[in-house]
């Protein structure tokens, strides 16, 4: 665990905590609203507009966190949002009252990511990137197998007792607050200005970044753009004819492969190029798609979410670390959070996209076309030049 500072660890354990307590009520999410009186519609509402705030804020929260200088206020303001939302939602079943605590649950996601990747960022070495965020992703992946197995094992004694989850997921919730009061402000944070700033001013760094920042960004959001929810997966492999219990134990086996894998290839990321391990990435997803084209087993499903997860692992904490390498120590948070805000738009497009495509052509057509089109993003990496590690 050489290079891990006190710091990545603390902000590692915070994620882990905040993870299981989200995973918790990940599988359970649709059917307890379904169980208070909402429609489908009404939930895809709700989704779209809590995931909406949680990408705008990203980007506005990254930038108030370099124009301050500051990282724990956001992170701790944000963790502590995303712990209290979860007994809220238990607490009223009012569907005004259920959009307001969903959407100070994304909130708290949107204060802190930016902040807490910039932390991270000045925790490493430009050599180590890969391996800092990696063992971040693994940490924070290792709660998103804890928490549907915590769900799981509550709901085999206790069935449809949905409610007092969302008071349980309240533990490690607190958990991650009262961690992240152990982490310690850089003093090297010096604020960059002190004029307020508007709710969409991170757009005017796009124009002010460096060129290297745009060409990556460009390329990591076309992939969003074709990379939908993992739900179409889990449906994928529902239609397959596996159960529920086997489509859940593939979606935490997934998470569980994810977790393992992000630590030692972040390491590896850092010796062969974050650029190469970010194209071997999306090569692998490419593979996965075009095999979810086909009918299977339950052996291939396992195959291939353990190659999803290896990908993920490839990937996810990897473009974070290629992005704080390639833009100015004092727009890290800005940079992170202006990223995350447009992967966060183009997230639901791509969902929208490919819920479209299924109705009108079936899931087949689908994820060939996905397949297809992240070969083309793989491209344009591989022909990019002025590579940065």
């Amino acid at each position: 665990m050489k290079n891990i500072s006190r710091t990545v660890w603390i902000l590692s354990l915070v994620s882990l905590f905040t993870d299981t307590a989200s995973e918790m009520l990940y599988p359970i999410m649709p059917i307890y609203l379904k169980s208070i009186g909402f429609s489908i519609l009404l939930i895809g509402i709700l989704e779209g507009v809590a995931e909406a705030t949680a990408g705008l804020s990203k980007g506005y929260f990254g930038k108030r966190s370099d124009l301050t200088g500051k990282r724990l206020p956001f992170i701790q303001i944000g963790y502590t949002l995303s712990a209290i939302s979860k007994p809220m939602m238990a607490l009223f079943i009012y569907p005004l009252w259920i959009f307001f605590a969903r959407t100070i649950d994304r909130m708290g996601k949107g204060i802190r990511t930016g902040a807490r990747d910039a932390l991270l960022s000045e925790e490493a070495t430009p050599q180590t990137k890969g391996k800092i965020f990696g063992f971040h992703r693994s940490m924070d992946t290792l709660g998103a197998v804890l928490g549907p197995l915590l769900a799981l094992g509550y709901l085999h004694f206790y069935p449809q007792d949905y409610k007092t989850l969302f008071y349980i997921a309240f533990i490690p919730g607190l958990l991650a607050v009262s961690a992240s009061f152990f982490l310690k402000e850089h003093k090297s944070n010096i604020a960059t200005e002190k004029n307020t700033t508007s709710f969409f001013s991170f757009f005017n760094y796009w124009k002010a970044s460096p060129i290297m920042y745009r060409k990556v960004v460009i390329g990591l959001l076309a992939f969003t753009l074709f990379n939908s929810s993992d739900v179409f997966l889990l449906l994928k492999a529902k239609e397959s004819g596996l159960s529920d219990t086997a489509v859940i134990g593939i979606y935490i086996f997934y998470n569980l492969v994810y977790a393992l894998f992000a630590f030692p290839l972040g390491i590896l990321a850092d010796k062969i190029g974050l650029k190469k391990m970010l194209i071997l990435g999306i090569g692998i997803f490419s593979l996965v798609y075009f095999g979810m084209g086909f009918k299977h087993n339950i052996p291939i499903f396992v195959g291939l979410f353990s190659l999803y997860g290896i990908y993920a692992a490839a990937t996810e904490g990897i473009s974070k670390a290629w992005i704080s390498n390639i833009s100015d120590k004092k727009d890290t948070a800005t940079a992170i959070g202006t990223y995350s805000a447009f992967q966060s738009i183009c997230t639901m497009l791509a969902s929208s996209i490919a819920g479209l495509i299924w109705y009108q052509f079936g899931a087949n057509i689908t994820f060939f076309l996905t397949g297809f089109a992240s070969i083309l993003v793989l491209l344009y990496f591989v022909l990019m030049t002025q590579e940065k590690k």
